[in-house]
């Protein structure tokens, strides 16, 4: 209940306006936003990868309802990739480009975004947003794929149909992140119980490491993550066939652990002006985010 409580307060303009404009939160956003320019993301960036972890770039702001602001982002993350150290990708998310407009529109600025990441020899990952922009997502990654076959997927495990995504995915040199999944779909699309969710993942996750791909293990549970570890070893997997994904901000000493013991393991570090809708997901994730969140704010004595 406390998490759809919290996805709905993610597109609600009034508490948006409030939780912006609020002194305290920006103590909150900069646990799990690297910053509001492309200059704090590349600090960041490269403190992570001085720390052994590779790093993927996010540039927020999502449902975007004109072209003009689908070119802008383009054009940032065309500012972006040639001024990325090796080691650092960038996620990108449809509705940014367009997708809620036209999905040919999308297509064609994804294209210019993978064009400037090849020519910066880098990858880029189609971010999964909601459970309805699904089908639309998945075609423009196979679009993408005919000229670039490195372009990552992702596939959420909370969804019904995770597990057929994931083996419709998995084969020679797809990578696929594998995320539980941070949006509220109903019932008829998605498992609502954690315990369910919890089960998809790992039935996704042995499709995925048996396949011919790359799996990009996306969690912070201490369990999953022993469960891939496992599934590893069953299926003969090096360390360099799979990865691990993991927040900016969240669980940094179990990121530096994991790359510790040799494994991969990539940050998924999200910046820009355009953060709310993104932290109240964070929020609804894990009630340790809450309560951090809560501790922040003013109290009267």
């Amino acid at each position: 209940m406390l998490r759809r409580t919290l996805l709905a307060a993610s597109r609600s303009p009034a508490l948006r306006t409030a939780v912006v404009t609020a002194p305290v939160t920006r103590r909150v956003v900069r646990r799990f936003v690297a910053g509001e320019d492309a200059a704090r993301a590349l600090e960041t960036a490269s403190r992570l990868l001085d720390d052994g972890l590779l790093v993927s770039l996010d540039r927020l702001g999502e449902d975007v309802r004109d072209p003009a602001g689908a070119a802008a982002t383009v054009r940032a993350y065309e500012k972006l990739l040639p001024e990325l150290p090796e080691g650092v990708e960038v996620s990108v998310k449809l509705t940014a480009l367009g997708q809620a407009l036209d999905e040919d529109l999308a297509l064609a600025n994804a294209r210019r975004v993978c064009a400037a990441a090849a020519r910066a020899g880098t990858t880029v990952t189609l971010d999964m947003e909601d459970h309805t922009t699904v089908d639309s997502t998945l075609r423009v990654l196979s679009a993408l794929r005919e000229e670039h076959p490195w372009v990552g997927a992702v596939v959420q495990a909370q969804l019904r149909r995770a597990e057929e995504y994931c083996a419709g995915l998995a084969y020679e040199g797809s990578r696929v992140r594998l995320c539980k999944g941070a949006y509220d779909p109903p019932p008829s699309a998605g498992f609502t119980a954690k315990a369910e969710v919890d089960k998809s993942y790992v039935r996704c996750l042995r499709v995925l490491m048996t396949g011919r791909g790359y799996p990009m293990v996306a969690t912070h549970d201490p369990r999953l993550i022993e469960i891939a570890d496992a599934l590893r070893l069953v299926n003969g997997r090096g360390s360099d066939s799979f990865e691990y994904q993991m927040l900016y901000g969240i669980r940094p000493d179990e990121q530096l652990r994991l790359a510790e013991t040799g494994a991969r393991v990539r940050v998924y570090v999200p910046y820009g002006e355009d953060w709310y809708g993104y932290l109240v997901r964070r929020l609804a994730e894990r009630p340790a985010n809450l309560a951090f969140f809560l501790r922040s704010l003013p109290t009267r004595s």
